[in-house]
């Protein structure tokens, strides 16, 4: 059973801010947000939108065997790339663009895993946007959660339920420290938080 989510801060208004890598001010963050943005202006429909979007149509590097690192959410979105840490990036900019708070969550898997957590109906819901290929099934649900991957305690993986407002500094300093080449991300990825 996964641990219920915490935030770190409880002022919602820490989980719309834009800054260096949830850059939900760019103009193709933007752009995307309001196409995604259902008619009827269902908040829970406009994440879903945004969630499948980033899951579907944003490869993720190593089943797409990708060279390039995009750590940015506009640089995400322009490239089409990027490993769960950015992927997770990208989907809470488009969520705060249209002011859905969202955070970031983690799991201890064989590397540290990202994902997020969005505010909707008076509770937080983890999301996992990783892309189901190579085994993941990461779904949309703001009832059971349904990440890419449940974490196994007897192989000495665990669920970080902390929800933070900006992404962990040890993954922003390892995306933006990382060289771009094949097979970047078969190293060195980080652990723990």
């Amino acid at each position: 059973m996964n641990p219920r989510p915490v935030p770190t801060s409880d002022r919602l208004s820490d989980y719309l801010v834009a800054d260096a890598v949830v850059d939900h001010g760019h103009p193709s963050i933007r752009t995307l947000a309001d196409a995604l943005r259902p008619a009827g202006g269902d908040p829970a429909e406009a994440a879903r939108a945004a969630f499948l979007f980033v899951r579907d149509e944003v490869d993720h590097v190593i089943d797409a065997a990708d060279a390039r690192v995009t750590w940015r959410a506009s640089d995400v979105l322009r490239e089409r790339v990027g490993i769960c840490y950015a992927k997770a990036h990208l989907l809470a900019a488009l969520l705060r663009a249209q002011g859905i708070p969202a955070g970031f969550c983690y799991q201890e898997l064989s590397a540290l895993h990202g994902l997020n957590a969005v505010y909707l109906h008076g509770k937080w819901s983890r999301l996992d946007a990783r892309g189901n290929r190579t085994g993941a099934g990461g779904e949309f649900s703001l009832d059971a959660e349904k990440l890419a991957w449940p974490v196994e305690p007897a192989r000495g993986e665990r669920d970080h339920p902390e929800i933070h407002p900006a992404p962990a500094p040890v993954v922003v300093d390892f995306l933006m420290k990382t060289e771009p080449g094949p097979g970047w991300y078969e190293n060195g990825l980080p652990r723990t938080l």
